[in-house]
């Protein structure tokens, strides 16, 4: 009896390791959203309207149990809350703009994470006929509609496809102005909605336009390709110098978490309809 005693009690040892060793398996690993706290993070509208946010962040919040607050504004209100310390950790796309904020102190080092393109839409009649006359040529796609001129609605947000926008105007020796010229003042979603409503021209991301683009019935694509359409985006994580709220140990496991190979990997196999959004990496 002893013998089957020991027996019995041996087995329940060694399957009490094995469950506890199952449950510390790589793959049971996941924790719950804010069990390690919160980070915020300041992105542009772009991030949220392509839907890419909703795809990625729940792998990070799985895996570091850091919930993701969200703040969606243009790249110029997304640096000016990383430099209140209002934000823990940025993900934009105006290069410039990123390469100063590190210049000055408030971030150690940006980091590219990936990229897209803009493109030019247009009603599908083209009164500009920027389609037969621009090519992939956006200043030219620019000159031909203030030469009518033609409704162009402007996001006149300071957000990143705001500056690339004004960057082609400046390219084309053009300063916008009349009623031709509309500013609406919001994100890239709300700015396609009246670009649509108007039956105008605009300056997009591709990412939003493409997960908008069952609803913008009355726009199409009327200029794309070039250099100067690329659309590169960076993250750099605030300085936790900056005052005492920042959570730089949070931001810190974002920047590691959305440059490494498995999240650039996700990145990459985000698709609208089956086509590629963003390609990770560096934009050459």
């Amino acid at each position: 009896m002893k013998k089957k005693w020991s027996v019995l009690v041996i087995m329940l040892f060694v399957g009490a390791i094995v469950l506890s060793a199952a449950a510390c398996s790589p793959a049971e690993k996941k924790q719950e959203a804010g069990s390690n706290g919160e980070i915020i993070l300041a992105t542009t509208t772009s991030t949220q309207d392509s839907g890419l946010l909703d795809y990625i962040l729940p792998d990070f919040e799985s895996q570091t149990g850091i919930a993701v607050k969200v703040v969606a504004v243009g790249t110029g209100k997304a640096i000016e809350m990383g430099k209140n310390g209002e934000a823990d950790v940025l993900l934009v796309h105006a290069r410039a703009q990123e390469d100063q904020f590190v210049a000055d102190g408030y971030a150690t080092e940006r980091f590219d994470v990936m990229y897209n393109d803009f493109v030019v839409l247009g009603p599908k009649d083209d009164p500009a006929k920027v389609k037969t006359t621009a090519g992939n040529d956006a200043v030219k796609a620019f000159t031909a509609i203030a030469a009518v001129p033609s409704t162009f609605v402007s996001r006149d947000d300071a957000s990143g496809t705001n500056t690339k926008e004004l960057a082609i105007w400046k390219a084309a020796s053009i300063t916008p102005e009349g009623d031709w010229y509309v500013r609406t003042g919001t994100g890239m979603g709300d700015t396609l909605t009246v670009t649509n409503e108007k039956l105008g021209y605009t300056l997009a991301d591709r990412a939003t336009y493409s997960n908008m683009k069952e609803t913008m019935s009355g726009l199409e694509i009327v200029c794309e390709g070039g250099a100067l359409l690329l659309n590169p985006y960076g993250v750099m994580a605030v300085s936790p110098t900056i005052n005492d709220q920042i959570n730089g140990e949070g931001a810190q496991a974002f920047v590691d978490w959305i440059i490494s190979e498995d999240t650039q990997k996700l990145i990459g196999s985000y698709k609208i309809n089956g086509d590629q959004q963003f390609t990770p990496g560096t934009a050459k």
